[in-house]
């Protein structure tokens, strides 16, 4: 038997092992920021319905637009849009918003809210 074989065998699957990694790990991690983006984009929607129901209660209450609009900014995700209508008895509350992502790749959000005015 000769010492070499092993030797040159070793080397070999270090060489494997090495392009393996080179591979894997970049693929790893872009999944990972593509998770880490997605979570982030599902709390911005999470956020834009909060804020859409804020204002939609505020609204309810016959709340002047300047104050429905504070009380949607304080929960909804930074430079999210506001639309406020009346129909009725009953008021609506659209908040849009763009979750950040990679390039092109943001999302448009939305999130909507009606509730009864109150009696005044």
């Amino acid at each position: 038997m000769r010492a070499s074989d092993g030797d040159g065998a070793d080397a070999r699957e270090r060489g494997h092992v090495t392009a393996e990694t080179a591979v894997v790990v970049p693929s790893l991690v872009a999944l990972l920021g593509m998770l880490l983006w997605g979570v982030t984009a599902m709390v911005a929607q999470v956020r834009c319905v909060d804020a859409a129901g804020a204002g939609a209660r505020a609204a309810a209450r016959d709340e002047p637009p300047e104050r429905i609009r504070q009380a949607v900014r304080a929960v909804a995700p930074h430079g999210a849009r506001v639309e406020m209508s009346r129909e009725g008895e009953l008021v609506r509350v659209r908040v849009t918003a763009r979750a950040a992502g990679p390039g092109p790749l943001g999302v448009g959000l939305e999130a909507e809210a009606v509730a009864h005015a109150e009696p005044g």
